[in-house]
């Protein structure tokens, strides 16, 4: 798999940084990553389709869409900050059934599968079981995410859990698949900040949806929320202001329709044995 460069041990990386069109940061590591994902592909899977940050959309309508950002959290990575990450999905007709978060500094990985357990490094993983918000341990990368009354709607809920952070990018959504905090709440998030996020999250035993409880796919409105236990994420939906009581996405029935889900789509993941098998190194 291809790696973004790594931090040297006794100085800062000199990094060129450009700034895109919305005025956020873009360095040669981002597309030059890129450019390397998208040559594997072209090696291995050509008839699929490919989504990235950096270089665009070809093949859209194919079943299979990967969808690459070479550099989740830019800005943590020109600031030599490692919690940013390498995020690479696998859609099949608009559903994500496989992720990966790579942090190359730390040397950590995080792989979800449909139909699998998630693992880091490996190993298999798990979420907490945290049933009350007010025992919660919640992320979310940035105050600018949450414009106007999303901004009330999530200032409530930090009101509620026991412990609030920013920061984290996609680091924190591997932190909540590996049993390290609850909630990760976002707002404003393109497809290819959220794709490979949604199997790691539910390989691990959690549950991960945009606002009103709908499952993340390619028409996502780019709200998440991703959480451990059921029971705070329909309190988190409440606060809010997206649960709809008794709905199809709550508790043990929103868990059993993501595991249903999951099962059915493994075995068409696993085709793919060639980049599978290099993930999982």
């Amino acid at each position: 798999m291809p790696r973004v460069p790594s931090r040297p041990a006794t100085s800062a990386p000199q990094v060129t940084v450009d700034d895109k069109t919305d005025q956020s940061p873009v360095t040669i590591a981002d597309r030059e990553a890129e450019t390397a994902m998208r040559a594997l592909l072209t090696e291995h899977v050509p008839e699929h389709g490919v989504f990235g940050e950096e270089h665009g959309a070809v093949r859209t309508d194919a079943d299979y869409v990967w969808v690459l950002d070479p550099i989740d959290g830019t800005k943590a990575y020109i600031t030599g900050l490692p919690i940013f990450g390498t995020l690479i999905a696998l859609l099949h007709r608009g559903q994500p059934v496989l992720g990966v978060i790579d942090q190359p500094i730390l040397k950590e990985r995080w792989l979800g599968v449909s139909g699998e357990r998630s693992t880091f490094n490996g190993q298999p993983i798990q979420v907490r079981a945290c049933p009350t918000l007010d025992r919660a341990y919640m992320y979310s990368t940035a105050p600018i995410m949450f414009p106007g009354a999303f901004e009330k709607r999530h200032e409530a809920l930090t009101q509620k859990v026991k412990l609030f952070r920013w920061g984290g990018d996609c680091y924190a959504y591997g932190l909540l698949a590996s049993g390290h905090v609850d909630l990760v709440v976002e707002n404003s998030l393109k497809l290819y900040d959220f794709a490979a996020l949604v199997a790691v999250i539910k390989g691990a035993g959690g549950l991960i949806t945009d606002w009103q409880g709908k499952e993340l796919d390619i028409n996502s409105d780019g709200s998440v929320l991703a959480a451990g236990d059921p029971a705070i994420h329909r309190a988190a939906m409440d606060i809010l202001g997206g649960a709809v009581s008794g709905g199809p996405e709550s508790g043990a029935g929103s868990a059993e329709r993501i595991s249903r889900s999951a099962r059915s789509m493994s075995n068409q993941t696993m085709s793919l044995n060639p980049l599978y098998s290099t993930l999982r190194r």
